[in-house]
């Protein structure tokens, strides 16, 4: 029995000492994987910074075709990644060459480089760096507007200015300049609206009403805005389907923001209810649409369920829920502020990469970051979308 009950302890004692071999040996695997990764995601971000860096001094070129590489590497980085070391010490610098590309730069270049800056504010974040990146772009941009004719340029140009003035524009005025510059693209003294290209006002309306969510109506100024309501209305009568959605939109933020008589041509009861009927027999209409406006059936079961939801708004106060995919995360929009924010295409052609940061009732895009947690984006939605 003692002979026994010793060779069971030595079994046993050799059972402990393979279970701590093995431990150890398994510990030490995890270890050089995490070793191995940490060291792979160095060199990668070591790689990234090389390219950042040739793409910049690419910029100085004299050939366009080597700007619009330049440009189209930096903006897969940024949106790969989140560069602050790079933003934190040259985003002067690109900021600097980026609009010297809007300036002299084709189409195509032009895009890009508007691309670049608008994913340089989304990168730097709120703050005084973005601040400086609105206020040194507002003036060139608004050159580049008033010189082309190109839808893609002009579109590209009004994308790129709504993305830095809603990251940038800390002071209402600075938002609201960006607006008036939008609003300038159809009203311009020396532009036919009926000459206007449809892509071209859909561009101005959607960058416009995108800013609108950032302003409060204390702030603006009524000289600018009033008529807007009118202008919009003729907008839902136009043939174009998409110009509709996005005219349709923009009224029901300004009635959900309260600013219906501000943006009216007038402040006269009467004449407001008359626009008021006349805006809901429109939506009405459009919401049971059968296709007869348009020749294409292109977006015509978006508008329906577009107009549908507008109507239902304007007549219950019922806004839509809307499902939006951030990090993984499914939020739902309460309100048509949130929903022009989060379901507008501006961020999504901007960058892969998209948090909300909450802020009073309102939403700003901060640091785009893919690897928060669901649990930061829930607590987040909680605070920012209620119920």
């Amino acid at each position: 029995m003692g002979k026994q009950r010793s060779s069971q302890r030595k079994n046993a004692a050799m059972l402990d000492s393979d279970d701590t071999d093995s431990v150890s040996s398994s510990s030490t695997v995890r270890s050089d994987h995490s070793v191995m990764g940490s060291a792979t995601e160095e060199l990668q971000l070591d790689k990234q910074s090389v390219i950042l860096d040739q793409s910049l001094d690419a910029l100085y070129e004299k050939r366009g075709s080597t700007r619009e590489k330049a440009l189209a590497d930096i903006i897969e980085i940024f949106n790969k990644s989140l560069p602050h070391e790079f933003v934190e010490n040259k985003y002067a610098t690109l900021l600097k060459q980026c609009l010297n590309s809007i300036k002299r730069g084709s189409a195509k270049e032009i895009a890009l480089a508007s691309h670049a800056i608008g994913l340089l504010a989304l990168t730097a974040g709120s703050g005084k760096k973005a601040q400086e990146i609105l206020q040194e772009s507002v003036f060139p941009i608004s050159e580049a507007l008033k010189s082309c004719s190109e839808v893609s340029k002009i579109s590209s140009l009004l994308k790129g200015l709504a993305v830095i003035a809603f990251v940038g524009g800390i002071e209402p005025k600075e938002t609201e300049k960006c607006m008036q510059i939008m609003w300038q693209v159809v009203h311009c003294p020396n532009v036919v609206a009926t000459k206007l290209s449809p892509e071209i006002i859909t561009a101005v309306v959607s960058a416009w009403s995108f800013l609108l969510t950032r302003v409060e109506g204390r702030t603006l100024d009524n000289k600018w805005w009033q008529g807007s309501v009118p202008y919009l209305s003729t907008l839902l009568e136009k043939y174009d389907r998409s110009g509709r959605i996005a005219a349709g939109e923009a009224l029901a933020l300004i009635y959900e923001k309260g600013y219906l008589e501000k943006f009216c041509a007038t402040a006269k009861a009467n004449a407001v209810e008359g626009l008021t009927s006349k805006i809901m027999n429109q939506v009405r209409d459009l919401a049971a649409e059968a296709g007869g406006k348009a020749s294409a059936k292109t977006h015509l079961n978006n508008q329906r369920n577009t107009f549908r939801d507008i109507l239902e708004f304007l007549e219950d106060g019922v806004v839509p829920e809307t499902s939006v995919k951030i990090c993984g995360e499914s939020l739902t929009t309460t309100n048509w502020s949130l929903l022009r924010v989060l379901a507008v295409e501006l961020l999504e052609a901007f960058s892969r990469r998209r948090i909300c940061e909450p802020h009073a009732e309102d939403v700003h895009v901060s640091e785009l970051n893919p690897e928060q947690g669901k649990d930061q984006v829930s607590e987040q939605a909680a605070d920012v979308l209620p119920g």
